[in-house]
């Protein structure tokens, strides 16, 4: 299968879409199938086979995203000989707008990755003032209105969507792990390298350092559970524009000498701080799906994280970790539990660590596969896109 991706955001980016749409693009390719990515162009590209970039411009409220120019003479000549079967966009705006144009010109099925909540987003757009959580809405249901399949990767994500009037069919495809990668880890990495004596705990979050992530809530938290556990540090691993906030808020609580805010890491860094530590923390309640919870359940890590959106399907309660309210006290309440009790902890990691086996990407790479297929069939059957179906989530 030759499969075309559209996306707002493409390495050397980091986040959770571009973490998705590499995963993916690995294990298909992998499988014998051809993937081709339409991206943004940035100050260090790398130059990569079967990728084609657009010129871009630097987002005036994040200077590391670039907004892509979403109009090339190349185009139309390179979509026509690599003979796409699929067009999948992984964005409503620029460039998955204009893969939804292609798909249309080619006569081939649009699929479309909701990944994001953009009504939590606000905060980014430039046009901030006049871009209101309804109009976003707006936006997000009228886009997936005009996919032939709309991938969501929590049954969540799905219901949402039908609640905003979306009437395409919906299908769930969480985006997968390669589970070998995080069982692997160097454990005396991370400790080694910032300091975390032996004996002291370590709670990690990884992700990137934004608004959305709610971490001044899990800076505030940690400076309680400090004051009754002295030996456990904080460790923020990954980069973003609220980091010089960050820092100054965990100077202000007093907590910042056990605080290590490591930046962007390479891929083999993250995986050792997820072998040197001992519980994830995650406060986000704005995600999809949080796919680094399936990298440190991977690890072996128990959870403890807010229950919010896609969080919620992400963790089993009492399990592998702990689904908490959003209140401090019942976000520390579980934390302290695990903190005190060394043997669920162990014990938490273990079962972490077999249920990520069920989040394989060669798992949901083959879940996306079937999707690819059932509207192939439809194609060759003459049949049009799936309006007013129920989700089969």
């Amino acid at each position: 299968m030759r499969i075309g991706v559209f996306t707002d955001s493409y390495l050397p980016y980091t986040s959770g879409v571009v973490r998705s749409i590499q995963t993916f693009t690995e294990t298909l390719e992998d499988m014998g199938h051809e993937v081709f990515i339409f991206a943004p162009s940035y100050r260090n590209s790398p130059e990569e086979k079967d990728v084609f970039r657009f010129a871009s411009i630097p987002s005036p409220t994040n200077r590391d995203f670039t907004l892509a120019l979403p109009f090339s003479l190349r185009l139309r000549p390179a979509i026509k000989k690599m003979q796409l079967d699929i067009i999948h966009v992984h964005s409503p705006f620029l460039l998955g707008r204009l893969g939804a144009r292609h798909s249309r010109r080619i006569g081939v099925p649009l699929v479309f990755t909701f990944h994001t909540l953009y009504d939590q987003y606000v905060h980014y757009v430039p046009f901030a003032r006049s871009f209101t959580r309804e109009l976003a809405q707006r936006i997000s249901k009228d886009f997936c209105n005009q996919c032939d399949m709309v991938l969501v990767p929590t049954r969540v994500i799905g219901a949402y969507l039908r609640e905003i009037g979306v009437r395409t069919a919906v299908r769930c495809v969480p985006t997968g792990v390669k589970i070998e990668q995080f069982s692997c880890g160097d454990s005396r990495w991370l400790r080694q390298k910032y300091g975390i004596p032996p004996g002291h705990c370590a709670l990690l979050f990884v992700g990137r350092l934004g608004q959305e992530k709610n971490l001044t809530f899990l800076l505030d938290c940690f400076s309680h559970l400090i004051k009754l556990y002295p030996d456990i540090w904080l460790v923020l691993v990954g980069g973003g524009p609220e980091e010089e906030h960050l820092k100054k808020a965990a100077r202000g609580m007093g907590v910042a000498e056990r605080t290590v805010f490591t930046g962007t890491l390479s891929p083999s860094e993250v995986v050792n701080c997820y072998a040197g530590s001992d519980l994830f923390v995650f406060s986000s309640v704005t995600e999809t799906q949080g796919i680094v919870i399936t990298e440190a359940k991977a690890a072996g890590l128990p959870i403890v994280a807010v229950s919010a959106f896609g969080v919620s399907e992400m963790v089993e309660d009492g399990g592998d970790g702990f689904l908490t309210l959003p209140g401090r006290d019942h976000f520390t309440e579980k934390i302290a539990l695990l903190l005190g009790n060394e043997g669920l902890r162990r014990e938490m990691g273990l079962r972490a660590a077999a249920n990520a086996e069920k989040l394989s990407s060669t798992n949901c790479a083959r879940r996306l596969l079937q999707c690819y297929d059932e509207l192939l069939a439809r194609k060759q059957d003459g049949q049009k896109a799936f309006a007013s179906e129920k989700p089969v989530l």
